[in-house]
């Protein structure tokens, strides 16, 4: 199991989508299952139940995937905030695209189906992430300035390299 974690606006699907074609795995998105599952939006779910419920769906949604056949998995921006999502990420190569602030905003500035960026405290939000993302991660791939296409062969080539992900 391949998981991209990273702060939103990160590339996580896109990246993930290439590289699970370049691996010929399938790709999922924790978001996109969430949705299907639940059969609301991100923001509805958000709205109508808050952000504790969101994150207890999501954790269940996540730790079901782990459990699963091999795939190249992208969370959103939040779910290591779940003590039961990192847990459930040992032994699994999880790999952080790392993107800087200003990059992330400036990728999904305006965005309203991510409902963390209504939030006043987005650069505060950003920084208490940054250590769950690296203490999860067992590969950080810089981001910023770079096109899809080269981080996914970044990604492709470090977890290919002996002695990644073991």
């Amino acid at each position: 199991m391949i998981v991209l974690i990273g702060f939103m606006g990160a590339g996580k699907s896109t990246v993930g989508r290439l590289l699970a074609a370049k691996l010929g795995l399938p790709f999922a998105d924790a978001d996109a299952l969430i949705e299907a599952e639940q059969g609301l939006s991100i923001p509805d779910i958000f709205e109508g139940y808050g952000e504790p419920e969101f994150r207890r769906i999501e954790a269940e949604t996540i730790t079901k995937r782990l459990a699963g056949p091999e795939t190249v998995l992208s969370l959103g921006g939040g779910a290591l905030g779940t003590t039961a999502v990192r847990d459930a990420l040992a032994g699994h190569q999880v790999v952080l695209l790392d993107v800087e602030l200003a990059e992330a905003l400036r990728r999904v500035g305006g965005d309203g189906s991510r409902p963390m960026l209504a939030r006043n405290d987005v650069p505060e939000l950003y920084a208490s992430r940054q250590q769950a993302f690296r203490a999860a991660a067992k590969l950080v791939v810089p981001v910023t300035g770079r096109t899809p296409q080269e981080v996914a062969a970044s990604v492709l080539a470090a977890l290919v390299a002996p002695g990644v992900g073991e």
